[in-house]
């Protein structure tokens, strides 16, 4: 899907003709961090307690919105901290690839064509 988590919730608002303070107060936000995820200017995924009553309250997949809002899932967490302990060097390199998008984009593509 290329629509964000901010502009998926939106609509879904807006369908259900709920204000961003009729839904804030549905799901237990205020209504200005509402407007910041609507806009994908929150600074960090919403909780999954958010998610899930967003879910909830406007009918939209709640693995779908996960997945936009950028949280992984628990099975997810798991492999990861699997890595770590195992490859030390694992923070090194996910910095690099935050840091450098273009290494990051090459080694993903690498990866994938190995499959």
């Amino acid at each position: 899907m290329s629509q964000s988590f901010g502009k998926v919730i939106r609509q879904a608002r807006k369908a259900r003709e709920f204000s961003q303070r009729e839904l804030a107060k549905l799901i237990g936000v205020d209504y200005t961090y509402l407007s910041k995820l609507e806009n994908d200017h929150a600074g960090y995924p919403p909780s999954e307690d958010v998610i899930h009553k967003l879910s909830l309250h406007l009918d939209l997949p709640e693995a779908e919105l996960r997945h936009l809002a950028g949280r992984i899932t628990p099975d997810d967490t798991k492999v990861f901290e699997e890595l770590v302990r195992k490859y030390k060097q694992m923070p090194v390199l996910l910095r690099r690839m935050r840091d450098e998008p273009e290494f990051a984009q090459k080694l993903l593509r690498n990866t994938t064509n190995r499959d």
